[in-house]
């Protein structure tokens, strides 16, 4: 998975997921031992109990793996709910358990304390991740483009330059990644498809007249699916920031996307991508 895909809200649920798994290896109890005496018998860890363990120590860690991989992968679903909602259903379930089992508790140890804590920051990084502007910033922000660089007559490209790379020397839409290009052809010229007459050609239902759209590079600021043309509800795609795509057509509020192997689909969410 693109580490730059991770909101804030998502590095909130990681950190708490690896408190809570430390605190399964502390005492559940604060037993004062008395001087002299063998209370080997009285230190238990989380291990030492399997309800607690499953219940709380690890129900917490999969529901924020759950979390994490839905993220990811949008759309996955487990017995009809996403795999996001249902790490989410953990992390509360952890947390409604942690705090009942510390209430009982007549010598809260610091693996319950630690847990209790970390519980609460994992259900709460879960749940308030889609509805808190900061949690749904990205973790790293997306590079900015790189300065561009003319090579001499008769250089190869160099790695990083081609496809996906605004700030090297793009090929032109609809050319093939590492393809040679004849000296002194122009876009628009044979066998050199230009992008403005790709994006002039029969625009979808729905677009802008393709005289009044100029194709561009841009990234996004955090993973978003990409939907096919055909209005289908599922994804086809997923665009990765730290990834340049190609903007084509204009399809109503929202951008017709090319990805790196050559797949067109919609983006609906267009705010804060960054232009190339």
């Amino acid at each position: 998975m693109n580490i730059r895909s991770l909101t804030r809200g998502d590095g909130v649920v990681i950190g708490a997921a690896v408190v809570l798994f430390i605190a399964s290896f502390l005492d559940l109890t604060g037993f004062d031992c008395p001087t002299g005496v063998d209370c080997s018998g009285y230190s238990a860890n989380a291990w030492d109990s399997l309800s607690l363990l499953m219940s709380i120590y690890l129900a917490g860690i999969i529901g924020a793996a759950l979390l994490i991989v839905g993220r990811s992968m949008p759309g996955r679903k487990v017995v009809g709910l996403d795999l996001g909602q249902f790490g989410a259903a953990f992390t509360v379930f952890a947390l409604w358990t942690m705090f009942w089992t510390i209430i009982d508790a007549n010598d809260a140890g610091a693996g319950l304390i630690l847990g209790l804590l970390a519980t609460i920051a994992l259900a709460g990084g879960a749940v308030a991740t889609p509805l808190v502007p900061a949690l749904k910033a990205p973790l790293m922000g997306a590079p900015r483009p790189a300065q561009a660089v003319q090579a001499p007559y008769g250089a190869q490209p160099q790695p990083g330059q081609g496809y996906g790379y605004p700030g090297g020397q793009p090929q032109p839409y609809g050319a093939q990644p590492g393809q040679p290009q004849p000296y002194g052809a122009q876009p628009g010229q044979p066998g050199q498809p230009d992008p403005q007459q790709q994006a002039a050609q029969a625009p979808q239902g729905g677009g802008v007249p393709a005289g009044d759209f100029t194709p561009f590079w841009f990234a996004v600021p955090v993973a978003r699916p990409l939907y096919g043309e055909d209005g289908a509800p599922n994804p086809i795609a997923e665009l990765a920031p730290g990834t340049w795509y190609l903007a084509v057509e204009q399809r109503g509020s929202g951008l017709i996307a090319q990805t790196q192997d050559g797949r067109r689909g919609v983006l609906q969410d267009t705010t804060g991508i960054q232009r190339g």
